[in-house]
């Protein structure tokens, strides 16, 4: 994911853009990244927080069921890493 770097006021909001300042400016550093790869990266690890909380091991079975997620957690990590 792709970070930008912006100037953005604290009082009025203005963000590199022309904007009415209601006279109390003062410009910051901020990081913003597409909205687009933000929603995707969220996606991808909302179903797995979505089935960790939603699942639950058989009797016997935890040490199995918390390999499964783990996997499906570091996988979505690489495509995470492979996509930037």
């Amino acid at each position: 994911m792709q970070r930008i770097k912006v100037w953005q006021c604290i009082g009025c909001g203005r963000i590199d853009d022309p904007q009415p300042c209601i006279g109390i400016c003062r410009d910051e550093k901020r990081e913003y990244v597409d909205a687009a790869d933000h929603d995707r990266i969220v996606s991808l690890l909302e179903d797995i927080v979505r089935t960790i909380a939603t699942t639950a091991p058989r009797e016997g079975e935890a040490a199995r069921h918390w390999a499964a997620l783990r996997e499906r957690a570091r996988s979505a990590l690489r495509q995470i890493d492979r996509e930037g």
